[in-house]
């Protein structure tokens, strides 16, 4: 696994705004908190979420947009990138892989998290299919895309981004974590991002217990004991 002191630079790809929070956002209060350089990136801007609909999909997305963009802040993110696809209809189409890869290529991560690409049937909130579809393309964009200078050629001669090869990506959402982060010192800061969501939170009775709850058990899974926070990845080499 690759060793703390060489991860200096974290990207994100996630399909909606809160994916991030949810899945990783602890973990990125601590890179942040190390001086790692953190980039988020959104495939879709979450217009088809929601429980306010008084807003047509336009306003939904702009709404959505600032809600990230004050979560990301909340633990440290100040780089937070949008693709602008359709909420809900995102596949996993060569198009999509160019876009993933042209940011690997300016980012130049060592590590990239994301979504795991297959159903959890354990758990199926995290199956969504724009997350699958975004977390199969990263995985296709961190290889062979990025890394390979043949592979949209165009990136290169046309934007001057030469090939980049990721080291290591961890996956959220699936049924086989192998890697536990314990966030408990960051996760007041996890909760604070994910509240910024209020489109998507503000309705839910309980909501800091029932993230509390969901991450303790993760602390308990991981062995690290009671009043502990954790997230749980699977770990995937890609050096």
């Amino acid at each position: 696994m690759l060793p703390e002191s060489e991860i200096n630079r974290v990207l994100v790809v996630t399909a909606h705004p809160d994916d991030a929070d949810f899945g990783s956002a602890g973990s990125v209060a601590l890179f942040v908190d190390r001086g790692v350089e953190v980039t988020y990136l959104l495939v879709t801007d979450g217009d088809a979420g929601g429980n306010e609909r008084e807003l047509d999909n336009s306003g939904m997305a702009e709404l959505r947009r600032t809600e990230q963009l004050a979560a990301a802040k909340a633990v440290g993110v100040t780089d937070v990138r949008f693709l602008g696809r359709s909420d809900g209809q995102v596949v996993p189409s060569l198009d999509l892989r160019r876009s993933i890869a042209r940011v690997i290529r300016q980012v130049r991560p060592d590590l990239v998290i994301t979504h795991h690409p297959d159903r959890n049937y354990q758990f199926i909130a995290p199956s969504h299919p724009d997350h699958r579809a975004v977390g199969g393309a990263t995985l296709d964009a961190v290889y062979p895309d990025a890394r390979n200078p043949y592979a949209f050629p165009e990136l290169i001669k046309d934007e001057g981004l030469e090939a980049w090869t990721v080291r290591e990506v961890w996956l959220t959402g699936g049924s086989t974590p192998n890697h536990f982060v314990d966030i408990t010192e960051a996760v007041d800061r996890k909760l604070a991002a994910l509240r910024s969501h209020v489109s998507q939170v503000a309705h839910v009775d309980g909501f800091a217990d029932f993230v509390k709850s969901r991450f303790a058990a993760w602390a308990k899974q991981a062995g690290f004991g009671d009043d502990r926070y954790a997230e749980g990845f699977q770990v995937v080499p890609t050096a």
